[in-house]
């Protein structure tokens, strides 16, 4: 085949990829939960619901003094009210709630 008939068939192939992928995803989702409910189980007590632990909410442990609406859970970037008083020489233990 030249490059220019190759070309062409590309985007054929990339859908006939997905379709076999979204096809053995299905067949092994279908597997899983025939086996689970073969053992007396449901496939959401065996893996849970799938939603892990993203978008669980936090408490938060810092506050600022200036505005206490402003908190911070100490998890990911560090906000810009906190890097600015910690900048001026403040601890970050003076901020905990």
């Amino acid at each position: 085949m030249s490059l220019k008939e190759l070309v062409a068939l590309q985007p054929r192939l990339d859908k006939a990829i997905a379709e076999a992928r979204r096809r053995e995803r299905s067949d092994v989702k279908e597997k899983i939960a025939t086996l689970a409910a073969d053992a007396g189980f449901s496939v959401s007590e065996l893996f849970g619901t799938g939603r892990g632990l993203k978008g669980s909410k936090v408490a938060p442990k810092y506050i600022n003094p200036d505005n206490k609406s402003e908190t911070w859970t100490g998890r990911g970037r560090q906000p810009r009210w906190l890097v600015a008083k910690l900048a001026k020489g403040a601890k970050l233990e003076q901020f905990k709630i």
